[in-house]
């Protein structure tokens, strides 16, 4: 089962986020200014990240204490 946990659906970097799909979606496919698009794999409709990626992208993209981030609020 240590496989299922390596692989994370759209609906669980949601929830690490604490966002919505769509945005997840967008994140995907690089439509958030100023964040790079975050690496998925695609099975027919269905997309997946590696925890590694997710890992990977996360760190490269976190803001530091007294940043501010440019965030995205539309829809």
């Amino acid at each position: 089962m240590e496989s299922a946990t390596r692989i994370l659906t759209i609906s669980e970097v949601a929830e690490v986020l604490r966002c919505s799909k769509a945005h997840v979606h967008r994140a995907l496919t690089g439509r958030i200014a100023g964040v790079p698009q975050l690496a998925h794999l695609s099975l027919g409709r269905r997309k997946l990240v590696p925890r590694e990626w997710f890992d990977q992208w996360l760190e490269e993209n976190r803001t530091t204490k007294g940043q501010q981030a440019d965030v995205d609020v539309g829809g």
